[in-house]
């Protein structure tokens, strides 16, 4: 098994191939996925929530013609959630159909692939297609699972007891997502190129919205990113995503707006701000009241 996962050939095919799903990225971080799927080190993705971390991961399945695997990280999230667990009920099913066996007869028989249920780290490791693996939102996670992980990104392989131990075939690309609401340790930072993802610049999301929503006036979108710019300087509970940029491009379409004027993001702060006190202090700062 070779270390990278052959995706990409180079940092313009990156660009180039996620540019293909409608995800346009920076040189930077391009750059950063290319050295992850050349070197096959799975790539811890940091960011405030709503910049494209778990899009990210999306086009890259997509241009590397790969099935997405995801695990979603909760508060409570253990290992029979995300690695493996037994289909009791099919267990007991078994175990009452066969009463004249013998327990060692009728474990052999329960302990085996049918009554296996797979979780996302599992299903990543024994897949033979090309994949990726993406842990969303890891720190949500409790630290044990980071400890699970450790291992199972160490040597991409897992140990059954009952079956044995489990080695990936072909090795996924590996992609973790954290919103940074608790530090994550230095053992798993160690195992991971890191990329800092945040808003896109002006430029760059100019090109998103051109993209997204091409029937839109330059000059109305070139107006809406420069607002948009604004709100995600103001201290609000929560900045506008890139998807609710496009959000916003679609809505201006929908009502016919010519121009950004005061009336139009007065009436249309709810697609982009979704807290009362955020649409306040935006209609405050930008002069609205």
């Amino acid at each position: 098994m070779g270390d990278g996962t052959g995706f990409f050939t180079s940092v313009d095919d990156v660009s180039a191939k996620l540019a293909e799903p409608g995800y346009l990225t920076s040189t930077a971080v391009a750059t950063t996925v290319f050295l992850a799927d050349r070197l096959g080190k799975p790539l811890l993705v940091e960011g405030p929530a709503g910049v494209g971390k778990t899009e990210l991961a999306k086009a890259v399945a997509q241009a590397g013609g790969a099935r997405l695997v995801r695990l979603q990280c909760y508060e409570g999230i253990d290992e029979s959630r995300a690695l493996y667990e037994w289909n009791h009920a099919k267990q007991l099913l078994r175990i009452t159909a066969g009463r004249d066996e013998t327990w060692d007869q009728a474990r052999t028989d329960i302990f085996s692939e049918e009554f296996l249920l797979t979780r996302p780290l599992l299903t990543a490791i024994r897949g033979s297609e090309p994949t990726v693996l993406l842990i969303d939102e890891l720190d949500k996670a409790d630290v044990e699972v980071e400890g699970l992980l450790l291992e199972v990104l160490s040597d991409f392989q897992v140990t059954v007891p009952e079956l044995g131990t489990i080695s990936a075939s072909r090795r996924p690309f590996v992609l973790l997502t954290s919103n940074a609401t608790r530090e994550l340790s230095e053992a798993l930072r160690r195992r991971c190129l890191f990329l800092h993802l945040d808003f896109p610049d002006a430029a760059l999301e100019r090109r998103i919205v051109k993209l997204k929503v091409p029937e839109l006036d330059q000059v109305l979108a070139e107006s809406l990113v420069q607002v948009i710019g604004a709100l995600r300087a103001m201290e609000l509970r929560k900045a506008p995503s890139v998807a609710e940029t496009i959000d916003w491009a679609r809505t201006l379409l929908a009502l016919g707006a010519d121009t950004l004027d005061d009336q139009v993001v007065r009436d249309s702060l709810g697609v982009i701000l979704k807290h009362q006190d955020d649409v306040v202090q935006a209609a405050r700062k930008l002069s609205l009241t």
